[in-house]
């Protein structure tokens, strides 16, 4: 099936020619698209058409700004790529990359053939598992100057009496000839330099938990790349997460690698495994078309 006239042809994935997908039909893609391939050099690209009119560099540009349009191209885009993932080694394009027609496709195989065959070959027999870190709840650290747990009143009054808190002005009127008792005000600094030293600590530990675990895991895996780590608006979790790791292993030792983050499990904090996925984090393509590889 060709390319509509008017439309432009969205790019999924590259493949090898003797190792294309043959699976069946594929899933729909982009705007409900039929996914086909273009082979050319010994590759194939799997691709649809899209129209213009949504997939223009004007329209797209308006598009992105859509965070449900983008979650649902996303999704389509991603089930194409997992689709053919589970048959054969891919190198899965950057979201929403488009070309003017299918020869322009064809010329990209053709003029990168090198680099996308090195990436399949990287990749070949291998999966992207991926494992986030989070916090226990209440081990972040305080921010500067803030004042969580204490009330609000107590706050103000601090502010309105020069930092020393309306309870210290007499304090020692009542404490009488004798020894002066620790002002309220003191003792609560007190507390609070100890509270911020024990979840500093706290923090200090889940972040060398983190690394050990990383450590771990990579021992295990090809290669291993840290993502930065998610707000919690967009993991949906409310604590911090110290590691957003992805991890390239060899399928034969899938089943090792989650059983090592199974072990590696402790009180306190949350481990989180996903996959396997398709290498999106070791070959993926770069804005001039060409695949690059971002390990640690």
């Amino acid at each position: 099936m060709a390319a509509d006239p008017g439309s432009g042809t969205y790019l999924y994935a590259v493949a090898a020619e003797e190792g294309q997908h043959r699976g069946g039909a594929l899933p729909r893609g982009i705007a409900g698209g039929e996914v086909r391939a273009i082979g050319r050099a010994g590759l194939v690209a799997y691709v649809s058409s899209v129209p213009l009119d949504q997939f223009g560099e004007e329209p797209l540009r308006r598009s992105m700004e859509d965070l449900d349009w983008l979650e649902e191209t996303a999704r389509a885009h991603h089930r194409v790529v997992e689709a053919v993932a589970r048959e054969v080694a891919v190198v899965p394009v950057r979201l929403v990359t488009v070309y003017s027609g299918d020869a322009q496709v064809g010329a990209l195989l053709e003029e990168r053939y090198e680099d996308f065959a090195r990436a399949l070959a990287r990749v070949a027999g291998r999966q992207e598992w991926g494992v986030k870190v989070y916090a226990a709840s209440g081990d972040e650290a305080d921010e500067p100057g803030e004042r969580r747990g204490r009330p609000a009143e107590a706050a103000a009054s601090e502010r309105a009496t020069g930092g020393r808190g309306a309870e210290e002005d007499t304090a020692g009127e009542a404490g009488g000839a004798g020894k002066e008792p620790e002002r309220p005000g003191t003792a609560y600094l007190k507390r609070r330099q100890q509270h911020i030293r024990g979840r500093e600590e706290a923090w200090r530990q889940a972040g060398a938990r983190a690394e050990r675990i990383h450590g771990a895991l990579s021992s295990i895996a090809v290669a291993s790349r840290r993502h930065r780590a998610q707000d919690p608006q967009l993991s949906g979790r409310p604590e911090s997460m110290l590691l957003n790791g992805a991890y390239l292993v060899d399928r034969e030792r899938g089943e090792e690698f989650a059983r090592a983050v199974e072990e590696l499990r402790e009180p306190g904090g949350d481990v989180q495994l996903t996959g396997p996925w398709a290498p999106y984090s070791f070959a993926v393509l770069d804005d001039d078309g060409g695949p690059r590889e971002e390990l640690t």
